[in-house]
């Protein structure tokens, strides 16, 4: 339930600030130190997962760009 509820929260603002981080606390039960440290982990496995989709891209272009003159 606390990862589903971190989850949506990311979904709507990946940089909570502190007000908020302190309500998400509230709401999950922990303390906003570990709701703060969460967010880093979760916007860098964001970006993580971003750059592996551009380079699979490059690796496998789409056929559209393989018609291309």
């Amino acid at each position: 339930e606390q990862l589903e509820e971190l989850e949506k929260m990311f979904q709507e603002d990946h940089y909570p600030d502190n007000e908020k981080r302190r309500e998400i606390a509230a709401v999950v039960g922990v303390t906003p130190q570990r709701i703060l440290v969460w967010f880093q982990n979760r916007r860098a496995k964001w970006r993580k997962l971003g750059r592996l989709s551009v380079k699979d891209n490059k690796k496998y272009p789409t056929s559209s760009a393989l018609l291309a003159p």
